[in-house]
Order: structure tokens, then sequence, then C-alpha cells
């Protein structure tokens, strides 16, 4: 079954359809499975209806139901607790305010019971809310369900999501997540823990409290590492960029190297060309770097463009701890960066970005928004000093 859905790359497949069939009541659980999610992906939604209604093996029917996603909006009267909360999370996904309760009632009487047959049922729940934006609910929701033994892990699940969605989540969530701990700390559980762990502003506050409990907190990565201490005079600066090509792409310790040079007097026309280019050939960690440079060689007049060229980049989960590091450098001259900053500082949702994981992910926002914190407290120490 693995090999043919890698094989049809979601393409319809007939024959593969055909053969997944066959395996919907084969013994082992994970062919079933698969088999379910080729029969939706390689064949037609008409049959994989149609297998849905006739079969009754609960895990056959939750996988299909769960391929189908859209598909079974219908369904939520369906005898299967799973399919039901399925077909509900996919009604309430595009539901008008007025639809939620109902949905919500029905949802959270039915968790338990679906969670038996299909995984991550509060992660599932989560990610709609987010959608919907309903972050005090979902805030709510979670101490209900992390309340009752039964359905505490499906709470932890949906702290998780939130934690992934919202800034505010692990705040909010951390106590009550240690608080409901017990004797022995569940998967699900230890994973929420490690994800709440990764929000500074949630550690400060509740660093104290979390250490009483044992689980892994997220490693922290490293951080750029602000002004580095010059070891160039302006003699091995110079001797440094004259063996380099005038377009040179990338300049190791370029802030050394042009802050000596700059440090002792003006730049040499190529000297000054070879940061030019450095600053604006193309976007990156070498432009963020060397953009305050740039503005110490060329003054007040090259302002305007040295922001147009960094605001934009404050956001990017690749690049955005530099340049907010170089706003930071440029202290009170970056005053008019600071719209930028703390409309980044200020988001309640997390900024979109791609990792190999989900709390990979929260990290890079967490780093993007301790860099844009960091920058704008120098700018405006300078500004004040």
């Amino acid at each position: 079954m693995d090999l043919l859905s890698s094989a049809g790359e979601g393409r319809p497949w007939p024959e593969a359809a055909e053969a997944a069939l066959a395996r919907l009541a084969d013994p082992d659980e994970d062919v079933r499975r698969r088999a379910a999610y080729l029969v939706v992906h390689a064949g037609s939604r008409d049959v994989a209806l149609s297998a849905l209604g006739e079969l009754t093996e609960p895990v056959v029917r939750t996988a299909l139901a769960d391929s189908l996603r859209g598909s079974v909006a219908h369904l939520q009267d369906d005898p299967l607790a799973s399919v039901r909360f399925l077909a509900r999370l996919e009604t309430l996904s595009v539901a008008p305010p007025r639809q939620w309760p109902p949905l919500d009632r029905a949802l959270f009487a039915d968790a338990r019971e679906a969670a038996r047959h299909l995984d991550g049922v509060g992660g599932r729940w989560g990610r709609v809310l987010y959608g919907l934006g309903r972050e005090r609910h979902v805030y709510a929701l979670a101490a209900r369900l992390l309340g009752d033994p039964a359905t505490r892990d499906i709470g932890a699940g949906l702290a998780r999501e939130a934690c992934h969605g919202w800034r505010a989540a692990p705040v909010e969530l951390l106590p009550l997540l240690v608080r409901h701990c017990g004797r022995g700390i569940s998967l699900a559980m230890a994973k929420a823990l490690t994800t709440a762990s990764i929000s500074e502003a949630a550690m400060e506050r509740h660093g104290v409290l979390i250490a009483t409990v044992p689980f892994t907190p997220y490693p922290k990565a490293r951080r750029p590492s602000g002004s580095p201490t010059p070891s160039y005079d302006s003699t091995a600066a110079a001797a440094v960029l004259q063996d380099k090509p005038v377009d040179t792409g990338r300049l190791h310790r370029a802030p050394e190297i042009f802050g000596a040079l700059l440090d002792a007097g003006p730049l040499t026309f190529r000297q000054a060309a070879q940061l030019y280019n450095l600053t604006f050939k193309r976007p990156g960690r070498m432009q963020a770097v060397c953009a305050p440079l740039w503005l110490r060689h060329a003054g007040a007049t090259a302002l305007p463009r040295i922001l147009d060229l960094m605001t934009p980049h404050v956001g990017d989960y690749v690049m955005g701890e530099y340049y907010s590091e170089g706003l930071a450098r440029m202290g009170r001259h970056a005053m008019p960066a600071l719209p930028s900053l703390t409309a980044l500082i200020d988001r309640r949702t997390r900024i979109p970005v791609n990792d190999s994981t989900r709390d990979g992910e929260t990290m890079l926002d967490e780093r993007l928004l301790a860099a844009a914190i960091d920058a704008r407290r120098a700018i405006l120490a300078d500004t004040a000093s």
C-alpha cells in the first residue's frame, strides 16, 4: 500500500484503488489504514463513500472518513463516534458563529469515544478552532478536558496545538498542564509541556512552577551573536578586502572588517564598492549585517533606502533575526522601523514559517519575536540617551 501511494502521488489510479479495496479487510491494522487512504486518493470519492457506508470495522471507517475530509460533513449522525467527530469538525470549520455552540457541545460529547479510533483528536480540534480565531474558547475548552482524567490527553493535544498557534497560549495553559500532570506524565502531556516551554514569556512567568515536573524542555537554538569583538585593525582589514573581488557576494566577519576601516577614516572607492555590493545586491544575512555599515559610510541620506531594504524582512523566518539585529545596531537612526518591529511584536498568532516540525516552527517564531524585542529596546534606548 505504501509503494502504491508513493507511485501514484495523489493522481487518479483506478487499478491501485481496486487493489486497496481488496485490502480493507486485511488482518493488519496498518495495512487497512493505508488501504483506506489509497482508496480515497487513487480512486473516486463515490467509491470511498460507498465503502464507508457499507463497512462496519471502525478502524477502516475512521481512516476512510479522515481521508475524505469535507466529503463526510453530512455524517454527523453516523453510529461511529470518530466519524461523527470528523464530520462535525468539517462542519465547524466553515460554520457561522451562531452554529458554534451546538457543534461545540456535540464535539465535546464525542471526543473521548472518538479518540479510541482517531489519533490526535485534541490537535485536530485545536487546528479548526485556530482557523476560526477562537483563542479564548480554546483555553476554556483545554481546562475542561485537562480536568477530567478520561480526556486529559485530548486536552494536552489541544493545549499543544494552541501553543503552536497563539503566542499567549503557553502563558495561559502552562499552569493548567502542570496542575493536571498527575504522578505519571503521559506522552501527550510531556509533548504539551515541551511545546509550552518554547515560549520565553511562559518560562519567565512560570519557570519555577514547571521546574517541579519531569519533562524534556525544547532545546534552545543559538541566537545571532550580536556585535562581534573587533579583531582587525585598518591595515589587516584593508588587506582582506584587497584579496576580494569588487563584486564579492559574501565576506566573513564583514562588520569587523568594515568597522575597522570606518573607524580609521573614509573607505576607498574600491572598498565602498565592495560594501555597496554586499549591501544592495541580494537580500540575506550579509545584507542585514552590512546595511548599518553602509549607513555609517554614506550618511543620513542613505537612511530611507536602507530602511526600505530592511523593514520588509524582519518577519522572515530565515533571516529576520539578522535584520532585527541590524536595526538594533543602527540605534536611533532606525526609529522609522519601529512600526514594523512593533507590528511583529504585537501579533497574537505565530508568524507562518516552514520547518520540519511544529515545535521547530514555534521556536522560529519565538526567535523572531525575541530579536524584534531586542531591536526595539536598543533603538529606544539609543534615542533616549
